[in-house]
Parts: C-alpha cells; sequence; structure tokens
C-alpha cells in the first residue's frame, strides 16, 4: 500500500504539530467569539444559490452508480429507497433521503445533482460524494471517489460553470455557494482498523493527525478556488454502528466497538479546532459545525425521548443487531431480514441512519440555536447574514454560564 498523503504547504506540519493547533485554537477561542446578534442580511436575491457536497455514502446521492465499484458501495436496489420519495433506488445508502436532500429542499433549491448524473444541471450545485470514500486517497482506493478526486471534479464544474455563466457570474455563484463536508469515517473502519498494516505505522493520534491534515488541505484548496461559507457533518459514534457493535467482543452485552468511537471523538475534537483557527487565518471563511456525535448517541441511548422504539438494531441486515451488511441481498451473504416499521429505527442498515435520522439533524443543521450548531447554522450562511464578534473574554465566559455551551463540549 503507498503511503497516506501527507499534508502540503502551508499545513505540512500538521501531523507533528497538532497539539500547537489545538493551543493556537484554544487561545483564539478566549479572544473572540461569534455573538448571537444579528448585524445586517446582504442577501442579494438575485445572486443564484448553489450547494456542492462532498463526501462518502452519508450524502452520497447516487455518483456510485455510474463507477467500477464493488456490491458493498453501491444503493441502487430495493430495499434502498423504499419509502417511496424517490420512484426507485437512487444510490442512496437510505430508505429514502439523505441529509443534503433536505438542506437543499429547506433552501429551495433544485435537487441537486450527483457529479456522475447524465446530462446534470450544476447551476444550483453538484454532488460529488462516493460511498466508501475517506479523506486518504489510500481509503477503498480504486473502488470509490476520493476526497481529492471530488475537489478535481469540482474545478472541471468551477471552469463549466464559468464558460456558462461568465468569469463575473460564476465568480460571485462559487463565493456565495455552501460547501458541505461529510467524510472520514471509511479512514478510520477501514483505512485504519481494518488495516492491520496502517495501525503498525501510526498510532491512533498519529493517524488522527494525518486525516485531519489531508482534511485542512482539501479545505484550503476549495478557499483556493473561492469557497467561503462551509457545513460540516462531524463523524457518528462508530463503534455503534449495528455493524462495529456486532464485532465487538463484548457485542453480547450490547456494547459499543469503544475504539471506533474513540477515533471519531479525536477527529471530532481536532476538526473543531483547526475550524477555529482557520477562521482567524482565511480572511472571510465562515463555517457551520455541530457535535452530530453526542446528538446522535442521545438517540442510540434514549430511543422513545425522540420518537423512535429502536436505536440498537438495523432495520434491514442479518445477524448480531443486524450487523452484517446484507441489505439488499447482493452481497458476500444474501439473507437479510426488513423490518415492518423503518420509522421506528435509528439505523436503516448495518451502517447507515434512517431518513428520519437524517431529517431530524437536518432541522438542527438548517436553524438550530447557537447550543446546538455554531457559529453559525446553515440558514445563516445561506442567507449570509453577518454577526457581529463579542471582544472580550467576558462575553464567552457569560454564554457559558448561562448554558450556551449546549451540545458541545
Amino acid at each position: 500500500m503507498a503511503s497516506p498523503s501527507k499534508p502540503s504547504s502551508p499545513f505540512g506540519c500538521f501531523v507533528i504539530s497538532i497539539t500547537l493547533v489545538h493551543f493556537i485554537a484554544s487561545i483564539m477561542s478566549l479572544g473572540t467569539c461569534q455573538s448571537l446578534v444579528e448585524e445586517s442580511s446582504t442577501s442579494d436575491d438575485t445572486t443564484t444559490k448553489a450547494f456542492f457536497i462532498f463526501g462518502d455514502s452519508t450524502v452520497d446521492s447516487g455518483n456510485n452508480n455510474y463507477i467500477d465499484t464493488v456490491p458493498e458501495n453501491r444503493a441502487n436496489y430495493k430495499p434502498y429507497g423504499q419509502n417511496g420519495y424517490f420512484k426507485e433506488p437512487t444510490g442512496r445508502f437510505s430508505d429514502g433521503r439523505v441529509i443534503v436532500d433536505f438542506i437543499g429542499e429547506y433552501e429551495k433549491l433544485p435537487l441537486v445533482p450527483a457529479f456522475l448524473q447524465p446530462n446534470a444541471d450544476y447551476t444550483n450545485g453538484v454532488n460529488f460524494a462516493s460511498g466508501g470514500a475517506g479523506v486518504l486517497a489510500e481509503t477503498n482506493q480504486g473502488v470509490v471517489i476520493d476526497l481529492p478526486t471530488q475537489l478535481r471534479n469540482f474545478e472541471e464544474v468551477r471552469v463549466s460553470l464559468s464558460e456558462k455563466l461568465g468569469e463575473k457570474k460564476a465568480k460571485e455563484l462559487i463565493s456565495e455557494a455552501i460547501y458541505f463536508i461529510s467524510i472520514g469515517s471509511n479512514d478510520y473502519m477501514g483505512g485504519y482498523l481494518g488495516n492491520p498494516k496502517m495501525q503498525e505505522s501510526y498510532n491512533p493520534e498519529q493517524y488522527v493527525g494525518m486525516v485531519i491534515g489531508n482534511l485542512t488541505q482539501a479545505i484550503q484548496v476549495l478557499y483556493e478556488k473561492g469557497a467561503r461559507k462551509f457545513g460540516f457533518l462531524s463523524l457518528s459514534p462508530l463503534g455503534c454502528l449495528p455493524a462495529l457493535r456486532a464485532l465487538n467482543s463484548k457485542s453480547d452485552k450490547g456494547g459499543c466497538f469503544e475504539a471506533a468511537s474513540a477515533l471519531a471523538q479525536a477527529h471530532n475534537h481536532a476538526l473543531s479546532s483547526v475550524l477555529k483557527s482557520l477562521e482567524q487565518i482565511l480572511e472571510g471563511f465562515k463555517y457551520s459545525n455541530s457535535n452530530f456525535y453526542d446528538w446522535l448517541q442521545e438517540r442510540i441511548s434514549n430511543p422513545t425521548n425522540h420518537g423512535f422504539k429502536d436505536g440498537i438494531n438495523a432495520c434491514c441486515g442479518s445477524g448480531p443487531y443486524g450487523g452484517v451488511f446484507s441489505c439488499g441481498g447482493t452481497k458476500e451473504v444474501e439473507d437479510y431480514e426488513l423490518c415492518e416499521n423503518v420509522g421506528d429505527y435509528v439505523w436503516w442498515d448495518s451502517f447507515h441512519p434512517t431518513e428520519k435520522i437524517h431529517e431530524q439533524f437536518a432541522k438542527t443543521l438548517w436553524n438550530g440555536p447557537y447550543s446546538s450548531v455554531r457559529p453559525y447554522n446553515l440558514k445563516r450562511l445561506f442567507s449570509n447574514i453577518k454577526v457581529i464578534k463579542a471582544h472580550t473574554i467576558a462575553d464567552v465566559v457569560d454564554r457559558r454560564e448561562t448554558g450556551g455551551e449546549g451540545i458541545f463540549h
């Protein structure tokens, strides 16, 4: 296996300086913090709104339908998409829609097409995501569209928009668009925990640093091409996915695979620190981030409090917890079971949540309060509302004393 991609300038030393980034970010967070006060709206109704999506199966809308890949990376067959919102399975790893479909709907955008969809109109955005993809090119190499390739595909779209709309309008569209990134799980599950050679080469802290370094570089590439507004779906408690719960030696007690969850938490904490730093370093950089880990863990642990009955087992699959990834019968294990009422379940298949979870969290990302999504929610980013900066440590302290930490830690 080739050595994983090392981040290049100006973040080339990231792997060995991740602790320093945490320190810088913590100092900066004391000096300034986004206020909830809205100064003014600079939204221009004549500017075309666009939504560009990068990631893995959490947001893939069908790109893997058009590539040569393995059955585990496809979802264009029944019972995927069974709830009837789409006439037939689309390649989404869900019983229906995924989170970015709802966000686009809230912004009143047309359905954002997959990049590889024939004759797609890219004017209102494109979905570049690919099921199984990772931040690192080496993750599931050869059977997915990895993040570096997704970035190259974006450049192709950017050039196409310039030719179609003209340079000026294309630049406006690019700068006002939202860039949504949901990726990283596969780097840790298959790329690290499922790869003994990688574990021999890198300890967990080094590996997380490498993934975050490459993700930081990807953000910078988009920024240099004109992107300014970003949304992020942080990683879920990976060890509690039915597939990984079934791999846990304590699975008979219903326990999660803690090593996987620990990697997800480390990734989320590092990304949060990097985003705070980038906000200070890159002029005009704005972002929306949230704690998907704790949000989903709450629904896994207390499903009945949120309209579910089962937070542990997959609706579609086989084996313990439905953790054998057999949904649809196209993989090595062909037998699978399908639940009667998918609305009762947090998990759709062995790795992916139900449409109901996607919709609930989309609402949080869209217009959730500062305590749940920060420093902006996606509605604010789309409307381009300016926010006044808090100038004193007292503002930060006051927010914490009034319970403003919310689901963030």
